[in-house]
């Protein structure tokens, strides 16, 4: 799983949330039922905007179809995409994942210097691509042209040099997302919105192609690899503005297309991806001051742009009709989707559930966090009673459920429940979440999300 748009339930309203995942699981079905079982492993984020692009312009391409128990939706059944939109994302994915196993090969990274394992990604990425140009076929799209890339990318690292435009290395990746974005338009029968997303695929391959460099920046120089912005002697000051200009690029070309509902569009390509600039620039040790958050230090203001999150004219603002109103208990766009997100575990009446014994929720005689021997929120002591707590969670799975007093596990069942959590993102999104072995509530790695930015869990990051 790999990609620059990261989205989590605490970044998407509900149903926005359950729709991507219904992307995501209809693209990860459209590679096993068209390439096989190992072809699941090359599901990745950017290719799934694809998919969503196709839903998003016409409603033929908006077919669901309910895909059974899987480990990943704590073996939920669910209404995931399919149709053309999701067969294009699986080409499209399985041409980025070819092409990158055959740029691991060839630099010898890693595992991919030893012998046996070099032959069987060699096979692995002919295999997947002649795939994926048969199945383009069948949509009408050149996967040729997009298999070229990579042979194009190289011509133009090869000739790369101190003080040449970074552009002109991201050149060959721009076009190839540009035509994926523009293929969309032709699947949803809407011509008219080719020229604007081959625009937005275009900036949206630069995005990515300078924040995958800015964040190996230090690695590849350790190690002596290949780096765009080391190699052309470009700042990452630069590459920060470049990727910002790209950012308002990409929302601007959206502006441009119609779409019969772009609200999934507009949260992945225009709050994600700013979400992304930041993110990949903060933990790179850059933080910039571009207009990746509108609460941070030096975000710049758009007047009259109908798409700024605080213009009262915005298409997605909740006050408009047909505009998803604030979810309960969950961290939205800030200006966006509603206010900022408030603790769960506060009831209606406005009581602290922490506040009602001993302890204060992390650590102590009556704490129900990470240390204490209370027997539950408030330390009420154990009962013979247990019932079943209020999950207060927006995660999609809420198995185990949460007790009241908790329900402590061994250590075998602990690790087995802690393995099934993590699978299933519980970790990270549901909040609170019974701790596997003490079952006592404990705070999602998402919990620090005041200002919009999810760095702090895994499925963020």
């Amino acid at each position: 799983m790999f990609g620059i748009l990261r989205p989590c339930r605490h970044t998407l309203p509900a149903p926005l949330a359950d729709e991507w995942m219904g992307h995501l699981c209809g693209l990860c079905l459209a590679l096993r039922d068209g390439h096989g079982q190992a072809a699941r492993v090359a599901t990745n984020y950017d290719g799934l905007v694809v998919s969503v692009l196709a839903a998003a312009q016409s409603e033929r391409c908006a077919g669901t179809r309910t895909a059974g128990p899987c480990p990943l939706r704590g073996m939920r059944r669910a209404d995931v995409a399919e149709g053309e939109g999701a067969r294009l994302a699986a080409v499209v994915s399985l041409l980025l994942a070819s092409a990158k196993i055959s740029d691991h090969v060839a630099d010898g990274d890693g595992v991919y210097a030893r012998p046996g394992v070099r032959t069987a990604a060699r096979r692995a990425a002919a295999r997947w691509g002649a795939g994926a140009l048969a199945a383009g076929e069948g949509l009408g799209f050149d996967g040729a042209a997009l298999a070229a890339v990579a042979d194009r990318q190289r011509e133009a690292e090869a000739a790369a040099a101190e003080g040449t435009d970074v552009l002109q290395v991201t050149r060959p990746t721009e076009e190839a997302t540009g035509e994926a974005f523009a293929h969309t338009a032709l699947l949803a029968e809407r011509p008219a919105n080719a020229a604007p997303l081959r625009e937005a695929g275009r900036l949206f391959g630069r995005v990515a192609h300078l924040l995958d460099a800015v964040e190996d920046l230090e690695e590849d120089r350790r190690t002596g690899a290949w780096n765009p912005l080391a190699a052309t002697g470009t700042p990452v000051e630069r590459a920060r503005g470049l990727c910002d200009d790209a950012v308002l690029g990409v929302s601007l070309a959206l502006r441009e297309a119609e779409f019969t509902d772009d609200r999934l569009v507009h949260a992945l390509l225009v709050h994600e991806l700013r979400r992304a600039v930041e993110r990949t620039f903060s933990h790179a040790g850059h933080p910039g001051q571009g207009p990746a958050h509108p609460h941070h230090p030096g975000h710049q203001q758009y007047p009259g742009n109908p798409h700024h999150p605080h213009h009262p004219g915005h298409p997605h603002d909740p006050r408009r009709p047909g505009g998803y109103p604030p979810q309960p208990g969950q961290q939205q766009y800030p200006g966006h989707y509603g206010p900022h997100r408030q603790d769960r575990r506060r009831q209606d009446s406005g009581t602290d559930m922490f506040s009602s014994g001993g302890g204060s929720g992390w650590a102590g005689d009556g704490g129900s966090g990470w240390g204490g021997d209370g027997g539950g929120r408030g330390g009420g002591g154990h009962g013979r009673h247990r019932s079943k707590a209020k999950d207060q969670g927006d995660c999609c799975c809420k198995t185990p459920a949460i007790w009241e007093p908790p329900k402590k596990r061994g250590f075998f069942a602990g690790c087995g429940i802690a393995l099934f959590m993590c699978c299933t993102c519980q970790q990270c999104c549901r909040d609170p979440h019974p701790g596997p072995w003490s079952g006592r509530d404990r705070d999602a790695w998402c919990d620090d999300c005041g200002d919009g930015n999810c760095d702090c869990c895994c499925c963020c990051d």
